[in-house]
């Protein structure tokens, strides 16, 4: 009989991950029959993680798209242990409140696009997408209009794993055996250029055409039973989708034009990801609802938030009866504090303007420095958000079949090289976190381009 592995070992961690702990999604059956189960990450300073095999892992997606401000802050652990200490909780329910609330309202309404001054909190962008879809009903039925229910998203979005923030999403792998989407949730095609674009279609007659998609989808329902439009300002989950230019002003005018709610979901584009604030500033989005996460906190704690405009908030505060939702977590006061920390620490360091001036022009360049690589299709970058898109015929932007497998091959070979990059599909997405300097940027795209080599290798393509 094989002995029982030393507690506090790789091998033991492994063996009570697959005995105990089911990770989100996640293949089981797959797992249990990998080599040697789930990776251990153990520490991480930074831009870098460490396992407990001692492998270093430059992390190029920020954990998930979170950790902004880098691994390794004492000023968040610091400001979480003082308010621990202070008060460690209490709810924010029966007209009660704690300072590290109200102050991190104050603070949200100060750097959000204008007209945004209330805030809902809860623990998770899938807590928001799904209190947005409650507050939206709820305004629109004190508004006399409980018809004005339905709402209206894009292919490949992502807003939760939530019952409505999944149906909400557009991914129909999230939906299919779950009863979803639920009633009442519909989808339009994304501005993906690469894969929607008609022959000879350029970006911005695209954009025009794929926001007008919405407008469609507006009148084959009615005006009068659309509640809201929800859309990432660039589809982060789905696969790095950067709009054309005409995409989101064209947006815009359509929900005005049918008084339907425009709701910016923000939980990866905030807090500096795209060089400004919020994304809603550089592509001109005015909207009703915005949503928030990750960023936040830079992932150190759970925390979410929905802004609110004072369009929404005056009909919500002259209602009659009370908003019926709401999280025993909602306001957290250990959240909030390191949340206001988190924004203090982005500000001080300057990330916001470091992003747009420095090391997103830089991302840029050298992400172009692999267009010519025989797998790539396309590259594509906003801010810190970018994509490698994996394809086998560069000309007519054919897919591998099937779709997926060679993105997965790509992502093994980071993993196993030192890099963590995502695949969506086949593209290879990056999110890495706002703290990285140009040397790291250098380090991520040599390993990409090592990576995209083994790749051809196992696809028998000379490079």
């Amino acid at each position: 009989m094989p002995s029982e592995p030393i507690r506090n070992t790789t091998a033991h961690w492994r063996a009570l991950d697959l005995r105990h702990h089911l990770s989100p999604f996640t293949d089981y059956k797959t797992l249990k029959g990998s080599d040697g189960g789930s990776r251990i990450i153990t520490e991480a300073k930074g831009v870098y993680l460490t396992d407990s095999e001692g492998q270093t892992l430059l992390d190029g997606m920020a954990g998930l798209w979170c950790v902004n401000v880098g691994y390794g802050r004492p000023e968040l652990a610091e400001a979480a242990y003082r308010q621990m200490l202070e008060l460690p909780y209490y709810n924010t329910f029966f007209k009660t409140a704690t300072p590290p609330a109200v102050e991190l309202s104050e603070k949200l309404a100060q750097i959000a696009p204008e007209g945004l001054n209330r805030v809902f909190f809860g623990s998770s962008g899938s807590e928001s997408n799904d209190t947005v879809v409650r507050l939206v009903r709820r305004y629109w039925n004190l508004k006399g209009q409980p018809e004005k229910s339905h709402f209206i998203s894009r292919t490949h979005a992502y807003h939760g794993s939530t019952m409505a923030s999944a149906s909400l999403g557009g991914m129909p792998f999230m939906q299919e055996g779950f009863g979803l989407p639920l009633p009442g949730f519909h989808h339009v095609m994304p501005p993906y250029w690469l894969d929607f674009a008609q022959q000879a279609e350029g970006p911005a007659d695209f954009g025009l055409r794929a926001a007008r998609a919405v407008e469609e989808k507006i009148l084959e329902i009615g005006p009068d039973k659309v509640a809201a439009f929800i859309g990432e300002p660039i589809q982060g989950a789905g696969g790095v989708i950067i709009p054309p230019e005409t995409y989101w002003p064209e947006i815009q005018r359509i929900c005005e034009r049918h008084d339907v709610l425009l709701i910016a979901d923000e939980v990866i584009c905030g807090f500096g990801r795209t060089g400004h604030w919020f994304a809603s500033e550089p592509f001109g989005i005015r909207p009703d609802l915005m949503t928030l996460a990750k960023g936040i906190t830079s992932g150190y704690i759970p925390l979410s938030a929905v802004m609110v405009s004072d369009r929404v908030g005056e009909v919500l505060e002259a209602g009659e009866g009370e908003f019926a939702h709401g999280y025993t977590y909602s306001g957290h006061p250990v959240a909030c504090a390191v949340a206001l920390a988190n924004i203090a620490l982005i500000e001080r360091e300057g990330l916001v303007e470091k992003v747009r001036e420095e090391t997103a022009p830089y991302l840029a360049e050298r992400l172009e420095s692999l267009a010519d690589h025989p797998l790539v299709g396309q590259v594509r970058s906003f801010g810190l958000l970018g994509a490698i898109e994996l394809v086998e015929d560069k000309a007519s932007r054919k897919h591998f079949e099937p779709i997926g497998r060679v993105g997965t091959l790509c992502r093994d070979h980071c993993f196993a090289n030192g890099l963590v990059m995502r695949a969506v599909r086949d593209g290879m997405v990056l999110s890495p976190p706002l703290i990285i300097e140009t040397p790291q940027i250098d380090e991520l795209i040599d390993k990409a381009r090592l990576c995209l080599d083994l790749t051809a290798k196992d696809l028998d393509i000379a490079v």
